[in-house]
């Protein structure tokens, strides 16, 4: 189904950054950077039917996205421009950047997009683990709910099955949109 692609892209690139970030932390700033402009656009071509299915104006949805995402895209860069990377540190930046990709994701998750929610908690759980490797006690937790043993010295395998569940989720509201859409067209 062409309508999961822009979903699995988000999620298989985020597991990749996430591993990538892993290995080096720093140096991996610039790679989370151009990837906002993907959430971005991924998530205003995936809700696209939320609108038509809540019998919103996709207009006012559009515009409401492209507030959002530009007023994120707008303080990024006026915090580059600041230099912000060179205050901070790489790896400070680098945490930064993806815990208010995570913020924003949710505010759009909350306001027009169910599935950038679950999208969202998926990456804060990301940054919150790149923060600091000691946070991978968390991880644990949440490996003992489903019976995973040692999931704490497991951290690509556990945020891979995260990253699965958040989509599996994600599916599962993409057809119940489908259905609303399919639903309302009917009438």
């Amino acid at each position: 189904m062409l309508a999961l692609l822009p979903i699995v892209i988000l999620y298989v690139a985020t597991v990749v950054l996430y591993a990538l970030t892993r290995e080096d932390l720093a140096g991996t700033a610039a790679y989370w950077e151009y990837f906002v402009p993907v959430v971005a656009f991924i998530s205003i071509i995936t809700a696209w039917a939320n609108a038509y299915a809540r019998g919103d104006s996709r207009l006012f949805y559009l515009i409401r996205q492209l507030i959002i995402w530009g007023a994120f895209l707008w303080m990024l860069t006026t915090l580059q421009a600041l230099g912000v990377e060179s205050a901070l540190g790489g790896a400070k930046t680098t945490v930064t950047l993806i815990l208010m990709l995570a913020m924003v994701a949710m505010l759009v998750g909350l306001y027009l997009d169910a599935k950038m929610f679950f999208y969202s908690l998926f990456l804060g759980l990301c940054g919150y683990l790149l923060a600091d490797p000691a946070n991978v006690a968390v991880l644990g937790k949440i490996g003992e709910t489903f019976k995973i043993e040692d999931a704490a010295n497991k951290p690509m395998m556990m945020m891979t099955l995260l990253a699965l569940a958040a989509f599996l989720v994600s599916i599962f509201l993409l057809l119940s949109t489908r259905g609303s859409v399919a639903a309302r067209r009917s009438r």
